[in-house]
C-alpha cells in the first residue's frame, strides 16, 4: 500500500510524525516522505536525527493557512497525513483567532488542494477526543475539522480519492500531559502528586499504535469514516502509584475545559458505529456516493452504546502501567 508511494505529512516534525515517517521507512519502501511544517528550526533537528534515511526525506517550509504554498508541496503526492494543529488548549483559549485560521482554515485548505491535484488518491486526518462533545475552543475546532473532512467525500466528484479520519486521545508520554508532568515532579524530588480528580481516567495509547491506525485507514478507508482503537483504560490514581508508590496524592479540582474520561464515541454516534477486532469504526450518516459501504467484518453495536476511558471493558493495573512506563522516553 506505501510501497513506491509519496507521502505528505502537515506538522511533520511533531511527535506522530516523526514516529510515523520512521515506521514506514523502517517497514515499508516509499519513494519519497515530505514533511511540511513551519518550524525550520525543528525540520533541522529532525533531517539530523534522521540522515540515514536522508535519500528518502524532503522537508517543506509552510503553514497550512498558506494554500498557495500547500498546493505546490503536492505535486507529485499520493497520499496526505493531516497532523498540523495548534493543540494547547489554554493558548487556544487565549489565542481563538489563530486556533480558528489553524485548525479550521487550514483544513479546508488541506481539502481544497487535495481535490484539485490529481496524484492525491486519500487523505487521512488526526482527530483528539477533545473534538467529541467539545468543552473547549480547541475540541470545537477539531470537531468542525472533523466534519470538514468527512464532507469533503461530497466534493471528490468522479476523482479517486477519499478522506478519512483517526481518533484517539493524549498519546502516553506525550509533551503537555500527564506522564512527563508527574516525572517532572518526581525527578525534582517531589513526594506527592497532585490529582485534579480522583474519578478522572484515560485511555493508553502509544505514538505506534496511533501509526498503525493511520496506515490501517489508509489502506481500508472509502470515504469517510472515523478509524478508532480498542485500547486500554487507566484510572489517573493508579498512574501516580505506579509512578511514585505510597505517594501522597491530594486532590487539586479539575482544570477548565477538562474532562473526566476521554470519549471517542458517543451514544449518538452509536447508530452508525461498527466493532471490528482492534478498532471501531464511526460511519458518516450521510452517503454520498457508491463507494461509502460498510467495511466487512464489523458488528454494529447496540443504541446508545458509547465508548469511553471510563466505561471500558480493559483495564492496566498499576503494575501493567509500571512496565508500560518502561518503554517510554522519560527524561
Amino acid at each position: 500500500m506505501l510501497d513506491n508511494k509519496t507521502i505528505l505529512i502537515t506538522g511533520g516534525t511533531g511527535s506522530f510524525g516523526k514516529c510515523f515517517t520512521k515506521y514506514v521507512l523502517d517497514n515499508y519502501n516509499p519513494k519519497k516522505i515530505i514533511i511540511y511544517s513551519r518550524d525550520e528550526y525543528k525540520q533541522f533537528i529532525m533531517a539530523n536525527e534522521m540522515k540515514e534515511y536522508a535519500p528518502k526525506l524532503r522537508f517543506f517550509i509552510g503553514d497550512v493557512r498558506d494554500k498557495d504554498r500547500f498546493k505546490r508541496a503536492l505535486e507529485g503526492v499520493d497520499y496526505i497525513i493531516h497532523a498540523a494543529a495548534l493543540k494547547q488548549v489554554p493558548a487556544c483559549e487565549y489565542n481563538p483567532n489563530e486556533a480558528i485560521k489553524t485548525n479550521i482554515n487550514g483544513a479546508m485548505n488541506v481539502i481544497d488542494a487535495a481535490l484539485d491535484t490529481p496524484s492525491v488518491r486519500r487523505v487521512v486526518a488526526l482527530s483528539t477526543d477533545k473534538a467529541v462533545n467539545p468543552v473547549n475552543l480547541y475540541g470545537g475546532t477539531k470537531l468542525v475539522s472533523d466534519k470538514l473532512f468527512i464532507a469533503a467525500n461530497a466534493y471528490s466528484g468522479l476523482k479517486d480519492i477519499n478522506f478519512s479520519i483517526v481518533r484517539y486521545g493524549n498519546v502516553a508520554g506525550s509533551r503537555g500531559s500527564v506522564i512527563p508532568f508527574f516525572n517532572n515532579i518526581i525527578k525534582n524530588g517531589g513526594k506527592e502528586l497532585p490529582i485534579t480528580d480522583y474519578r478522572m481516567t484515560r485511555f493508553w495509547i502509544s505514538l505506534t499504535e496511533g501509526v498503525k491506525l493511520v496506515i490501517k485507514a489508509l489502506e481500508e478507508a472509502r470515504g469517510g469514516e472515523t478509524f478508532i482503537s480498542k485500547i486500554p483504560s487507566f484510572k489517573i490514581t493508579d498512574l501516580a502509584q505506579a509512578m511514585l508508590p505510597g505517594c501522597e496524592m491530594p486532590e487539586v479540582g479539575i482544570r477548565e475545559g477538562e474532562k473526566l474520561h476521554e470519549i471517542m464515541v458517543t451514544t449518538e454516534d452509536s447508530s452508525t458505529t461498527y466493532e471490528y477486532d482492534k478498532h471501531f469504526i464511526v460511519y458518516p450518516q450521510m452517503a454520498w456516493n457508491d463507494s461509502q459501504i460498510v467495511l466487512p467484518g464489523g458488528v454494529k453495536v447496540e443504541d446508545g452504546f458509547s465508548y469511553t476511558s471510563g466505561n471500558n471493558k480493559e483495564w492496566l493495573t498499576v503494575e501493567e502501567i509500571r512496565e508500560l512506563l518502561k518503554s517510554l522516553d522519560l527524561e
